[in-house]
This record gives C-alpha cells, structure tokens and sequence, in this order.
C-alpha cells in the first residue's frame, strides 16, 4: 500500500491489559474510568504495543463510553489523516513572518491566502487580504490572524473544503461553544439550554444575577466537613465578597459556579484559610 491507503492503526492489549492503538507516530490507550474509558495518547513509543505500560502515556483526549467507542474514534482519526493527506497541503519552514504570537518558527499552507503558522508559544492561521476579503462578515476577522484555539474555528467554517471531516466537526462545536451568536446568525436559529458552552453561561448570569455565586472555594480547617467558600453578587469578581460555609458533601465545582443558597448556606466571619 502507498499514500493513503497506507494509514491505518494497530490495535492490541497493554502490558497492563488495556486496550491500545498506534497510528503512526501516535499512541492511544484506552484506560477504565467510573464513566467509561478515558483516553491518554503519547508519542513514539517503541516497543511493541504488549510492552506498553499506562504510565508511558501523558496526554488527555477525553472519555468515551466503551471499546467499540475507542476504537471508532481512532478510525476517525485514520480518516483524517487520509483526508489530511488528500488535501495536499505543504510544510514550509521559518520564514521571518513575523505573528500576533512572535516569529514564525514553521508554516502549513492549506491553500493559497491560507497558511497556518506555528511559533514557539502559539500559533493560528493568516488569511492574505484577498482570502480574508471572502470570508463572511459574521465569521471574518478583520486583521487576517485567527488564533489556534478557537478563531481557527472560523477559517474552517468559511472554507469547509480545505478541512477534513474531523476538523469540521471540532470546528462545529468550537462555534457553537465559543462564538454561540455567530453559530446562530449562521444558521439561522437560537441555541438551545446545554448547546452551547458560552450561551449556556450567558443564560446562568442571567437567571443568577442576583445570587451570590461562589468564585472561590477552600476546605475549612477550622470547620471540619465544611468548604469556605467567597462568592460574589451574579459572580462578578470585581464586586463585593461574602464568605459561606457549605457542606463538604453538598459543594460541587459547577461548570458556571455554585450557588449560594442564603436559607441554608451559613455566612462565615471566622478565622479561613483564604487568609494563609
């Protein structure tokens, strides 16, 4: 096999009995969680998969449900690559281009007018005056530079044909969690509560701005069992502070900030540990 059809992965079972694949240069593991199987990757690893061992693995790619899962997201990831490779698109190195995030250290020219640029710390995509001239406006950033971890989102969006399958379904869920009002301008209709991200948030501020939400939590040394917790009116960090007492077994890291209940939270003026 050549091009390709020459991408595929190689799947097996750990030295510690996990299930595992290696594609290319990359490995994935498929490690048992309480909600499933999480998945860590690594890079390079030598050693045939029946050697590998779960602490050679660093990284975090999320969770899914079962094998069967795994193993259809690493088949994802294959046809990816093969799109990646269809594509064409061309590495050239460090060319003195200078970018919002310092030099450019190498570049991935998607197409014409579209080049991603890598540096030391960062990186994102440039579009040259006439590519950026045709994104539409509601996607369009007007100096050209779209950053990596989320405005890329908006390049992929406006030119779907230089992206794989992959990437526009991450880019999907980018807009829709980062940019929810583009999302929706795009097509056409409102977000609905749980998908979006940021307008999830935007609703939670609405319906909250009158609670004390909490921005900051410790475990009370002086309250054994209980978490002292600062929180502020609507969340707004720059606003006044209270200091609540909340049950260890009833505090949860909320995705948009836990909620004072006032008839059962008691207010702390005691010694805390947020002094130390």
């Amino acid at each position: 096999m050549s091009g390709a059809a020459a991408i595929e992965a190689v799947y097996g079972r750990t030295a510690d009995g996990h299930l595992a694949a290696r594609l290319g240069d990359n490995a994935y593991l498929a490690v048992p969680v309480s909600e499933g199987l999480r998945i860590k990757n690594a890079w390079r690893l030598g050693q045939p998969i029946a050697e590998w061992t779960q602490a050679q693995f660093y990284g975090g790619m999320g969770t899914v449900p079962d094998e069967a899962a795994f193993r259809a997201h690493v088949e994802e990831l294959v046809q990816h690559r093969r799109e990646v490779h269809a594509l064409g698109r061309t590495h050239e190195p460090g060319n003195g281009v200078w970018t919002p995030w310092e030099w450019s250290q190498g570049a991935e020219v998607y197409a014409e007018g579209v080049v991603f640029h890598s540096t030391a710390g960062h990186g994102g995509f440039n579009l040259d005056d006439t590519r950026n001239a045709t994104m539409p406006a509601i996607l369009r950033i007007e100096s050209g530079w779209y950053e990596e971890d989320c405005d890329w989102a908006l390049v992929a969006f406006g030119f779907p044909e230089l992206f794989t399958a992959y990437e526009r379904r991450i880019a999907e869920k980018t807009l829709r969690d980062t940019f929810p009002e583009r999302w929706e301008a795009i097509h056409g209709r409102a977000l609905a509560p749980g998908e979006s991200f940021m307008n999830d948030r935007r609703l939670f501020e609405v319906a909250h701005a009158q609670d004390w939400i909490v921005v900051s939590a410790i475990r009370s040394d002086v309250r054994p069992g209980f978490v002292e917790c600062i929180a502020t009116l609507g969340g707004d960090r720059a606003g006044s502070r209270r200091c609540y007492l909340v049950p260890a077994g009833e505090y949860r890291c909320e995705p948009h900030g836990f909620v004072i209940d006032e008839a059962r939270h008691d207010i702390w003026d005691g010694p805390t540990a947020f002094a130390a």
